[in-house]
Protein backbone atom coordinates (compact mmCIF):
# COMPACT_ATOMS: atom_id res chain seq x y z
CA UNK A 1 0.00 0.00 0.00
CA UNK A 2 2.91 2.11 1.06
CA UNK A 3 4.54 1.44 -2.19
CA UNK A 4 1.27 2.15 -4.30
CA UNK A 5 0.77 5.48 -2.18
CA UNK A 6 4.42 7.17 -3.12
CA UNK A 7 4.29 6.02 -7.22
CA UNK A 8 0.91 8.00 -7.28
CA UNK A 9 2.79 11.18 -5.00
CA UNK A 10 5.47 10.52 -7.87
CA UNK A 11 3.49 10.25 -10.88
CA UNK A 12 1.29 12.99 -9.89
CA UNK A 13 4.22 15.42 -9.21
CA UNK A 14 5.64 14.57 -12.51
CA UNK A 15 2.08 15.53 -14.04
CA UNK A 16 2.21 18.81 -12.42
CA UNK A 17 5.89 19.59 -13.34
CA UNK A 18 5.00 18.81 -17.23
CA UNK A 19 1.45 20.72 -17.26
CA UNK A 20 3.80 23.64 -15.56
CA UNK A 21 6.72 23.36 -18.12
CA UNK A 22 4.03 23.73 -20.85
CA UNK A 23 2.41 26.28 -19.25
CA UNK A 24 6.06 28.09 -19.30
CA UNK A 25 6.77 27.33 -22.86
CA UNK A 26 3.50 28.95 -23.96
CA UNK A 27 5.51 32.58 -22.66
CA UNK A 28 8.48 33.96 -24.34
CA UNK A 29 11.55 31.98 -22.99
CA UNK A 30 14.64 34.28 -22.29
CA UNK A 31 17.00 33.27 -25.24
CA UNK A 32 20.05 33.85 -22.58
CA UNK A 33 19.76 32.90 -19.03
CA UNK A 34 23.34 33.75 -17.05
CA UNK A 35 23.90 32.43 -13.61
CA UNK A 36 26.48 33.54 -11.13
CA UNK A 37 26.64 30.26 -8.99
CA UNK A 38 27.47 31.86 -5.60
CA UNK A 39 27.60 29.52 -2.29
CA UNK A 40 29.56 26.37 -2.84
CA UNK A 41 31.72 27.31 0.60
CA UNK A 42 28.98 28.30 2.76
CA UNK A 43 27.06 25.29 1.89
CA UNK A 44 29.82 22.94 2.95
CA UNK A 45 30.67 25.21 5.90
CA UNK A 46 27.00 24.72 7.19
CA UNK A 47 27.77 20.77 6.84
CA UNK A 48 31.24 21.10 8.59
CA UNK A 49 32.49 20.11 5.38
CA UNK A 50 35.47 21.21 3.79
CA UNK A 51 34.74 24.09 0.50
CA UNK A 52 35.62 21.69 -2.15
CA UNK A 53 33.05 19.64 -0.94
CA UNK A 54 30.40 22.45 -2.11
CA UNK A 55 32.09 22.71 -5.47
CA UNK A 56 31.87 19.16 -6.04
CA UNK A 57 27.85 18.96 -5.56
CA UNK A 58 27.90 22.76 -7.18
CA UNK A 59 29.16 20.80 -10.18
CA UNK A 60 26.07 18.11 -9.58
CA UNK A 61 23.65 21.23 -10.06
CA UNK A 62 25.11 22.64 -13.48
CA UNK A 63 24.41 19.23 -14.83
CA UNK A 64 20.38 19.45 -14.16
CA UNK A 65 20.31 23.24 -15.06
CA UNK A 66 21.81 22.16 -18.45
CA UNK A 67 18.79 20.16 -18.75
CA UNK A 68 16.48 22.23 -17.73
CA UNK A 69 17.51 25.04 -19.41
CA UNK A 70 17.37 22.84 -22.69
CA UNK A 71 14.62 21.27 -22.48
CA UNK A 72 12.83 24.85 -21.70
CA UNK A 73 13.85 26.00 -25.23
CA UNK A 74 16.94 28.31 -23.62
CA UNK A 75 19.39 29.03 -26.23
CA UNK A 76 22.38 29.64 -24.48
CA UNK A 77 23.19 29.36 -20.27
CA UNK A 78 26.31 31.37 -19.27
CA UNK A 79 27.75 29.82 -16.08
CA UNK A 80 30.15 32.20 -14.09
CA UNK A 81 32.70 29.50 -13.23
CA UNK A 82 35.86 31.42 -11.96
CA UNK A 83 36.42 34.90 -12.21
CA UNK A 84 40.07 36.41 -12.34
CA UNK A 85 39.62 37.49 -8.59
CA UNK A 86 39.01 33.88 -7.82
CA UNK A 87 42.76 33.50 -7.93
CA UNK A 88 43.04 34.86 -4.25
CA UNK A 89 41.76 31.70 -2.94
CA UNK A 90 44.19 29.85 -0.78
CA UNK A 91 46.00 27.38 -3.34
CA UNK A 92 44.62 24.32 -2.53
CA UNK A 93 41.15 25.44 -3.25
CA UNK A 94 41.88 27.13 -6.64
CA UNK A 95 43.96 24.10 -7.23
CA UNK A 96 40.36 21.75 -7.00
CA UNK A 97 38.47 24.10 -8.73
CA UNK A 98 40.59 24.25 -11.87
CA UNK A 99 40.40 20.20 -12.15
CA UNK A 100 36.88 20.75 -11.99
CA UNK A 101 36.16 21.15 -15.17
CA UNK A 102 38.02 18.09 -16.48
CA UNK A 103 36.35 15.73 -14.21
CA UNK A 104 32.70 17.44 -14.94
CA UNK A 105 33.70 17.60 -18.70
CA UNK A 106 34.54 13.73 -18.86
CA UNK A 107 31.68 12.36 -16.76
CA UNK A 108 28.91 14.75 -18.59
CA UNK A 109 29.81 15.09 -22.28
CA UNK A 110 28.56 12.02 -23.61
CA UNK A 111 25.28 13.37 -22.03
CA UNK A 112 25.78 16.79 -23.30
CA UNK A 113 26.27 15.01 -26.68
CA UNK A 114 23.41 13.25 -26.82
CA UNK A 115 21.13 16.33 -25.17
CA UNK A 116 22.80 17.94 -28.93
CA UNK A 117 24.29 20.71 -26.18
CA UNK A 118 27.41 23.15 -27.45
CA UNK A 119 30.36 23.56 -25.13
CA UNK A 120 31.33 27.01 -25.46
CA UNK A 121 33.54 29.06 -23.39
CA UNK A 122 34.60 33.03 -22.41
CA UNK A 123 37.58 33.76 -20.05
CA UNK A 124 41.75 34.57 -20.15
CA UNK A 125 42.28 30.72 -21.06
CA UNK A 126 46.11 31.20 -21.16
CA UNK A 127 46.43 31.54 -17.42
CA UNK A 128 44.72 28.32 -17.03
CA UNK A 129 46.78 24.88 -16.56
CA UNK A 130 47.21 22.64 -19.33
CA UNK A 131 44.93 19.83 -18.24
CA UNK A 132 42.20 22.62 -17.51
CA UNK A 133 42.56 24.09 -21.00
CA UNK A 134 42.71 20.48 -22.56
CA UNK A 135 39.40 19.39 -21.38
CA UNK A 136 37.54 22.41 -22.13
CA UNK A 137 38.97 21.99 -25.83
CA UNK A 138 37.88 18.60 -26.33
CA UNK A 139 34.31 19.24 -24.86
CA UNK A 140 34.60 22.15 -27.54
CA UNK A 141 35.53 20.44 -30.47
CA UNK A 142 33.46 17.47 -29.74
CA UNK A 143 30.13 19.31 -29.76
CA UNK A 144 30.80 21.84 -32.27
CA UNK A 145 28.80 20.46 -34.64
CA UNK A 146 25.70 20.33 -31.75
CA UNK A 147 22.71 22.55 -32.56
CA UNK A 148 20.91 22.71 -29.25
CA UNK A 149 21.69 24.90 -25.89
CA UNK A 150 25.31 26.81 -25.94
CA UNK A 151 26.43 26.20 -22.75
CA UNK A 152 28.96 28.87 -22.09
CA UNK A 153 31.38 29.04 -18.73
CA UNK A 154 33.26 31.87 -17.82
CA UNK A 155 36.11 30.41 -17.08
CA UNK A 156 39.20 33.04 -15.69
CA UNK A 157 36.76 35.76 -16.75
CA UNK A 158 36.50 39.59 -15.34
CA UNK A 159 34.27 41.79 -17.18
CA UNK A 160 36.83 45.35 -16.25
CA UNK A 161 39.72 43.41 -17.86
CA UNK A 162 37.48 41.83 -20.78
CA UNK A 163 36.53 46.05 -21.63
CA UNK A 164 40.21 47.00 -21.26
CA UNK A 165 41.31 44.47 -23.45
CA UNK A 166 38.54 45.62 -26.08
CA UNK A 167 39.25 49.15 -25.65
CA UNK A 168 43.05 48.64 -26.52
CA UNK A 169 42.19 46.03 -29.19
CA UNK A 170 39.73 49.10 -30.29
CA UNK A 171 42.37 51.73 -30.55
CA UNK A 172 44.92 49.53 -32.19
CA UNK A 173 42.70 49.14 -35.13
CA UNK A 174 41.60 52.65 -35.22
CA UNK A 175 45.29 54.12 -35.28
CA UNK A 176 46.19 51.39 -37.69
CA UNK A 177 43.12 52.93 -40.09
CA UNK A 178 40.62 49.76 -39.76
CA UNK A 179 37.66 51.58 -38.21
CA UNK A 180 36.28 55.26 -38.21
CA UNK A 181 36.43 56.58 -34.89
CA UNK A 182 33.32 58.61 -36.15
CA UNK A 183 31.74 54.94 -37.01
CA UNK A 184 32.15 53.58 -33.22
CA UNK A 185 28.63 52.58 -31.25
CA UNK A 186 27.76 50.23 -28.86
CA UNK A 187 27.81 47.38 -31.91
CA UNK A 188 31.52 48.32 -32.98
CA UNK A 189 32.38 48.14 -29.23
CA UNK A 190 30.34 44.80 -28.20
CA UNK A 191 32.16 43.43 -31.37
CA UNK A 192 35.57 43.57 -29.69
CA UNK A 193 34.16 41.56 -26.46
CA UNK A 194 34.14 37.92 -25.59
CA UNK A 195 30.73 37.73 -26.06
CA UNK A 196 30.57 38.86 -29.53
CA UNK A 197 29.17 35.67 -30.96
CA UNK A 198 26.27 35.88 -27.90
CA UNK A 199 23.17 37.74 -27.42
CA UNK A 200 23.02 39.63 -24.25
CA UNK A 201 21.63 38.16 -21.49
CA UNK A 202 17.71 38.15 -21.19
CA UNK A 203 18.21 37.06 -17.58
CA UNK A 204 20.29 36.89 -14.63
CA UNK A 205 20.30 34.67 -11.62
CA UNK A 206 22.37 34.68 -8.43
CA UNK A 207 22.28 32.91 -5.81
CA UNK A 208 23.54 32.89 -2.27
CA UNK A 209 21.76 35.95 -1.05
CA UNK A 210 24.06 38.83 -2.22
CA UNK A 211 23.39 41.38 -4.25
CA UNK A 212 25.64 42.81 -6.56
CA UNK A 213 26.99 41.58 -10.01
CA UNK A 214 30.99 41.07 -9.10
CA UNK A 215 32.55 42.29 -12.36
CA UNK A 216 30.29 39.81 -14.32
CA UNK A 217 29.33 40.68 -17.98
CA UNK A 218 28.81 44.54 -16.72
CA UNK A 219 28.32 45.65 -20.21
CA UNK A 220 26.24 43.08 -21.99
CA UNK A 221 23.71 43.20 -18.42
CA UNK A 222 22.83 47.07 -19.35
CA UNK A 223 19.02 46.05 -19.83
CA UNK A 224 18.69 42.62 -18.41
CA UNK A 225 16.25 41.18 -15.92
CA UNK A 226 18.11 40.47 -12.19
CA UNK A 227 16.57 37.53 -10.36
CA UNK A 228 18.41 37.05 -6.47
CA UNK A 229 17.95 33.94 -4.49
CA UNK A 230 19.14 32.93 -0.80
CA UNK A 231 19.40 29.43 -2.08
CA UNK A 232 23.00 28.23 -1.73
CA UNK A 233 24.22 27.11 -5.36
CA UNK A 234 24.31 23.70 -4.10
CA UNK A 235 20.19 23.63 -3.05
CA UNK A 236 19.23 25.57 -6.37
CA UNK A 237 16.51 23.18 -8.12
CA UNK A 238 14.53 23.17 -10.85
CA UNK A 239 12.14 24.30 -8.82
CA UNK A 240 14.38 27.52 -8.51
CA UNK A 241 15.02 28.01 -12.13
CA UNK A 242 11.29 27.09 -13.18
CA UNK A 243 10.66 30.36 -10.53
CA UNK A 244 13.22 32.46 -11.95
CA UNK A 245 11.93 32.35 -15.50
CA UNK A 246 8.28 32.56 -14.26
CA UNK A 247 9.37 35.79 -13.10
CA UNK A 248 10.98 37.21 -15.84
CA UNK A 249 7.99 36.38 -17.68
CA UNK A 250 5.62 38.70 -15.37
CA UNK A 251 8.09 41.84 -16.00
CA UNK A 252 7.77 44.02 -18.82
CA UNK A 253 10.53 45.13 -20.34
CA UNK A 254 10.75 48.13 -21.49
CA UNK A 255 14.83 49.09 -22.61
CA UNK A 256 14.21 52.73 -21.65
CA UNK A 257 11.38 53.40 -23.17
CA UNK A 258 7.46 52.84 -22.94
CA UNK A 259 4.67 50.60 -23.75
CA UNK A 260 2.34 52.28 -25.87
CA UNK A 261 -0.57 51.67 -23.64
CA UNK A 262 1.27 53.70 -21.03
CA UNK A 263 1.77 56.89 -23.17
CA UNK A 264 -0.64 59.68 -21.51
CA UNK A 265 -0.66 58.12 -18.18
Amino acid sequence: MWNKMKLWKTSKAKMAEKDRMTAIKKQPIPDHVAIIMDGNGRWAKKRALPRIAGHHEGMKVVKKMTKLANRLGVKTLTLYAFSTENWKRPKHEVDYLMKLPEEFLDSFLPELIEENVQVKMMGYENQLPASTRGAVAKAMEETAENTGLKLNFALNYGSRAEMLEAIKQLTIDVKQGNVDVEEIDEATFSSYLMTKELPDPDLLIRTSGELRISNFMLWQLAYTELWFTNVLWPDFSEEHFLEAVEDYQSRSRRYGGIHNEEIGK
